[in-house]
C-alpha cells in the first residue's frame, strides 16, 4: 500500500499591530527618571531607536506610577485582544480573506494569562464562526511563534483547501517591574509590544493557486543546561511576576545555532550556503551577533532582524514575522529559493523551518 502523503501547508500571507503610541529609549528612561548611569548605559547601548510601549499610567506628582500585578494583566487582556485583532484583520486583508473563511485559530502569548484564552476572546470579537478549532500556546516565551506554526501547518495539511490563522500577540509592557536593579533594566530596555499574524493553507480546492512559502520541515533544540537561562519569576518584594535573563544567554544560542541548523538541513540536500534568506528572531544586540558569528552569516543575511529591533525592540514570538513581513515587501524573493526561520527562548529552546518561496 502507498504510504498517504499529506499536502504542504503554505503561508499566503501575514499581518501585523502595534500600540499607538513609540518612545526612543532616552524617552522611556526620562519617563521613569532613570539616571543610574550603568542602567542608561544599558538603553543607549540596546540597538534600539524607539519601540511601541503601553506606558504606565502618570500618578499625582506627574511622574509614571508602579501598576499592580492585576492592572498589569488587564493591561495584558486589553491590549492582547486589541493588536491581536488588527494583525489578524490585517492578514485577512493582505489575502483577500473574510473571518467566515478561517477554520483553526492558534494565539502564541506570553505576556499574561487568561482563561479563557486570547483565541476564544478573538473568535468573539472578530467574531469567527463559533464552529473555529482553537489552540492557546502560553508562556512559551519567544521561541513559542514557531512553536504555534508547527500546529497550525499540521492542522492546514489534515485540512487541504481550508484557511488556518496563528497570532503571536505580545504586551511585553504588561511584564515590566520598574525596581531599579540591572536584572529589570535589562528586560524593560529590550521588549516591545506588537502582534503578528500569518495565514496558512495546504493544497486543495482553493488553495492550490494562491502564492506563498511553503512550509517544509520544522527541527528543535533544547540548551538543557541553560534551563533557568530565561525564565519568569514571581517576586515576593514587588508583588509580580519578573523576567529574567541571563547575561550568558547569547552564548548559549549561539553556541548551539549549528546543531539545530544541522538537524533541520539533514536530508534535504541543501547546504547552509544554500539559504537565501534568513529570518531570525531579534532577540537582542548580542544573540544576533553570537547567531551571525556561529552560523556565518553577514549584515545583509540579517538585515530584517536588525531593523526590527532597531525599529519596535525585542516583540517576543511575533518578531519574526515582522522581519518576515519586510522581506516580502522588498520584493527580492525569487520563486525557487529557500529561506530558514529560526526564533529562541526560554528552555533555552531553538526552533527553526525550512520554508521554500
Amino acid at each position: 500500500m502507498m504510504p498517504v502523503v499529506s499536502p504542504l501547508p503554505r503561508i499566503l500571507g501575514v499581518g501585523t499591530a502595534t500600540p499607538p503610541h513609540s518612545y526612543s529609549q532616552q524617552e522611556v528612561l526620562d519617563a521613569f527618571g532613570i539616571e543610574n548611569e550603568k542602567i542608561v548605559s544599558v538603553f543607549q547601548n540596546s540597538a534600539i531607536e524607539r519601540r511601541y510601549l503601553n506606558l504606565p499610567p502618570v500618578g499625582e506628582d506627574g511622574r509614571r506610577r508602579m501598576e499592580s500585578q492585576g492592572e498589569l494583566l488587564a493591561k495584558h487582556a486589553r491590549w492582547g485582544v486589541d493588536m491581536g485583532a488588527r494583525a489578524l484583520r490585517s492578514c485577512l486583508k493582505d489575502i483577500g480573506a473574510e473571518p467566515d473563511d478561517i477554520g483553526y485559530l492558534a494565539c502564541v502569548t506570553t505576556t499574561g494569562f487568561l482563561t479563557p484564552g486570547l483565541s476564544a476572546k478573538l473568535i468573539k470579537e472578530l467574531p469567527l464562526s463559533p464552529h473555529t478549532r482553537r489552540l492557546d500556546v502560553v508562556g512559551m516565551g519567544c521561541n513559542a511563534g514557531l512553536n504555534g506554526l508547527t500546529a497550525t501547518t499540521a492542522w492546514a495539511s489534515a485540512n487541504p483547501g481550508r484557511l488556518a490563522l496563528m497570532v503571536c500577540s505580545e504586551s511585553c509592557s504588561a511584564a515590566y517591574v520598574f525596581d531599579g536593579t540591572m536584572r529589570t533594566a535589562v528586560v524593560n530596555s529590550l521588549f516591545g509590544d506588537g502582534a503578528a499574524a500569518v495565514a496558512v493553507m495546504a493544497d486543495g480546492e482553493g488553495g492550490g493557486t494562491r502564492p506563498g512559502a511553503t512550509v517544509l520541515k520544522f527541527a528543535s533544540y533544547m540548551i538543557t543546561e541553560a534551563i533557568d537561562a530565561m525564565r519568569y519569576d514571581w517576586d515576593d518584594e514587588a508583588g509580580k511576576f519578573s523576567f529574567f535573563l541571563d547575561r550568558e544567554v547569547p552564548y548559549a544560542v549561539g553556541a548551539h545555532a549549528e546543531i539545530v541548523i544541522g538537524e533541520l538541513l539533514d536530508g534535504t540536500g541543501l547546504r547552509r550556503s544554500d539559504i537565501a534568506h534568513w529570518i531570525v528572531h531579534s532577540g537582542g544586540k548580542k544573540v544576533i551577533d553570537s547567531v551571525d558569528v556561529n552560523l556565518g552569516l553577514t549584515r545583509h543575511d540579517l538585515r530584517h532582524t536588525t531593523s526590527v529591533l532597531r525599529d519596535y525592540g525585542n516583540l517576543s514570538s511575533g518578531s519574526f514575522l515582522f522581519s518576515y513581513q519586510r522581506l516580502l515587501e522588498e520584493g527580492v524573493v525569487q520563486k525557487g529559493e529557500h529561506g530558514i526561520f529560526m526564533t529562541m527562548g526560554p528552555g533555552s529552546q531553538i526552533e527553526t523551518a525550512l520554508v521554500q518561496y
